[in-house]
């Protein structure tokens, strides 16, 4: 009933995302350098996107977390009733 051991991330996985996240957030800026608007707006554009990706960063932590603590939970659960059942032994028989 123990959950199995997840994969690690591989190199190429992460450096898809490295690469994914930097095209996403250039193009963003690129847009928004290029955008046919003032200084002021082009300002807050910019801040909300900065504002969006550091609260990306922390949902995704958040995220994490809440799983590690809940991977830790189940494994201490799954250890005590290990213990039990390797203590347990169904043919012993109690004295009255």
């Amino acid at each position: 009933m123990t959950k199995p051991i997840q994969p690690a991330m591989t190199a190429a996985y992460f450096a898809q995302c490295v690469i994914s996240f930097g095209v996403a957030l250039g193009s963003t800026t690129l847009g928004i350098f290029y955008l046919p608007v003032g200084a002021w707006v082009r300002a807050f554009l910019a801040v909300s996107v900065l504002y969006t990706v550091t609260s990306a960063f922390v949902l995704a932590k958040c995220v994490r977390d809440r799983q590690e603590f809940d991977s830790m939970s189940s494994r201490v659960d799954q250890a005590r009733l290990d213990k039990l059942l390797s203590e347990h032994d169904p043919y012993k028989v109690d004295a009255i």
